[in-house]
């Protein structure tokens, strides 16, 4: 059988299925780029790709293991009332000691938490109730921001006025000793450090660095961030990362951290935790997820995840 032009049926048929299937995988391909970018995948794959394969420590090999547990501590998450995260504070203050008190380092000192608190969720009775747990060495607090469509002048001044508080009021905080400057480690909310996201939200300052190492920022915390789009092409690294004129993100590549090496004056350390892919956990039986050192109800730290950390380092 043909049609009028000559061309067998069969042939048109085929082409239009042909035709169909390209749209088809467009659509598919589309859609599965835009999903990579969403979760910075593009990020940071690439890098972790070129860095494998991952080095696993000998089981008779020495290690000095340092576990920094960075919470992004928020009270009021959820749109709770005073009394209800009132209570959850005084949780944290009468309940870590019970469970933490028994166990130490090899220099004597129980396990750490570090409560990043978020300066737009200031109450000062929220903090008298954390410092005693403080000063009886069970941890620290440090700075975590949000905010969102800022300016310069305004990052500075949120930082300086919250630094104040936590030191002259709390008693919270350290001095360096050389500088006598007030010194804090830091958390960007949203993880939106130097407006990182692709759509400019949850932030708005594009070059964050200098003035976090002007009000005195020893480091920074905040990633990794996958699967978010504003996770550094860097990971698994101690690194420091310097101001880029023009650009936004400019942590997203630095200069490595080494020992006896003297710190850069103008860089600010960055201080990651672990990201690679947990092929012990798949989605559907077969796709890794991405193992980023959350500690989640759902996802509690266990030995099997801390063989993953370890093999980042």
């Amino acid at each position: 059988m043909v049609i009028e032009d000559g061309m067998p049926l069969t042939v048109g048929i085929e082409w239009i299925v042909v035709i169909l299937a390209l749209g088809v995988l467009a659509i598919i391909g589309n859609i599965i780029e835009r999903r990579i970018r969403a979760q910075g995948l593009d990020q940071w794959v690439p890098t972790y790709l070129a860095e494998m394969p991952h080095r696993q420590p000998a089981a008779d090999e020495p290690l000095d293991v340092f576990i920094a547990v960075c919470d992004h501590y928020e009270p009021e998450t959820g749109k709770v009332d005073r009394a209800t995260a009132l209570s959850r504070v005084d949780a944290w203050a009468e309940t870590y000691p019970q469970l933490y008190a028994r166990y130490c380092d090899v220099d004597g000192r129980p396990p750490q938490h570090t409560f990043f608190y978020p300066q737009d969720e200031y109450r000062p009775e929220y903090l008298e109730r954390l410092s005693p747990l403080i000063r009886e060495g069970f941890g620290d607090v440090d700075v975590h921001l949000h905010h969102h469509d800022d300016s310069p002048d305004g990052f500075r001044e949120k930082l300086e006025v919250f630094r104040n508080l936590l030191y002259h009021r709390h008693g919270l905080l350290r001095k360096d000793p050389l500088t006598g400057q007030i010194v804090y480690g830091f958390i960007h909310g949203n993880w939106s450090l130097c407006n990182s996201r692709r759509d400019g939200c949850w932030c708005g300052v594009d070059h964050e660095l200098p003035i976090l190492l002007d009000t005195g920022c020893y480091a920074d915390f905040t990633f990794p961030s996958a699967p978010s789009d504003t996770q550094p092409q860097t990971i698994n690294q101690i690194y420091y990362a310097f101001d880029q004129p023009g650009e936004r993100k400019s942590h997203n590549r630095g200069l490595r951290a080494a020992v006896g090496s003297a710190a850069p004056d103008n860089g600010l350390l960055m201080i990651q935790g672990p990201l690679r892919f947990d092929w012990g956990r798949r989605k559907w039986g077969v796709v890794p997820r991405i193992e980023n050192g959350d500690l989640l109800a759902s996802h509690p730290p266990r030995l099997s995840r801390l063989g993953n950390w370890l093999s980042t380092s």
